[in-house]
């Protein structure tokens, strides 16, 4: 039996890697998704494979960083669907990895803008919703980076939201746990996905600092990425009923990647 029949997901940055393969996967577990991106060709064709295999699904395009249209994407959800119970905060950028005298406000800010912000405003908009539907379930997609590892140059700003996204999930444990509201973090390490398109890396030589690894890198996999896969069925059992009684943990996803660093 799927484990989310009845319910309904809403999956920020669901166009691709690690956000498409969980809107896909709860889709599979019998939940009717929201696949929520900036990117309309790419939603739509997450949308369109999870009806294909048989689930509901709706495309919307959205930027996470603007309140009124979190605000409506939210309105349109309920209308469609009714109710919402399940949140996946996984939208977000690597931004610009660049020493900090050489990494400029603006860039600073838009890592901010999106990681932070746009956690936050997925948070805001969506927990009213899920009071109402009696309860329900958020994760938050982190990094090791910020919460176990810190070796990866010039990706301060990177980091500091990656960590504010664990801070934030284990804050809210305690005030959303009184709405029937459970938060969970994951933190993949290495993952197959298009996070690279939008990361740009400057001054590396620079802010990097060398160090030596046993033989594989992840030792699980001898060295190999993750799938993206490998994060969505971790994400479905934290806000499947499986987890009834785990709120404000991280999951770290790495193979024992950040054990090395």
């Amino acid at each position: 039996m799927a484990i989310l029949e009845g319910k309904v997901a809403l999956v920020t940055g669901a166009g691709s890697g690690i956000g498409k393969a969980t809107a896909l996967k709860l889709g599979r577990e019998g939940a009717a998704v929201i696949a929520v991106s900036r990117t309309q060709e790419e939603v739509d064709a997450t949308a369109a494979e999870i009806e294909r295999r048989g689930g509901k699904a709706r495309a919307a395009t959205c930027d996470i960083t603007d309140d009124a249209g979190m605000k409506q994407l939210v309105a349109e959800t309920l209308g469609h669907f009714g109710r919402l119970d399940i949140v996946v905060a996984n939208a977000g950028i690597n931004g610009v990895w660049a020493p900090i005298d050489d990494l400029a406000p603006e860039e600073w800010d838009k890592t901010i803008a999106v990681n932070l912000r746009g956690t936050y405003l997925t948070i805001h908009h969506t927990v009213p919703a899920l009071e109402t539907a009696g309860g329900g379930a958020i994760v938050v997609v982190s990094s090791i980076n910020g919460t176990r590892t810190f070796t990866s140059p010039g990706a301060t700003a990177y980091t500091a939201t990656k960590a504010g996204q664990l801070a934030m999930v284990k804050q809210l444990a305690l005030e959303l746990g009184q709405r029937k509201i459970r938060i969970n973090a994951v933190c993949p390490g290495a993952i197959e996905s298009d996070i690279e398109d939008n990361t740009e890396h400057r001054g590396s030589d620079e802010a990097g600092i060398a160090v030596e690894f046993p033989d594989g890198d992840i030792p699980l996999t001898g060295g190999a990425k993750g799938k993206a896969e490998d994060v969505a069925d971790v994400i479905a059992f934290l806000v499947s009923d499986a987890a009834r009684h785990v709120t404000g943990s991280p999951v770290w996803i790495d193979g024992g990647q950040s054990l090395l660093r």
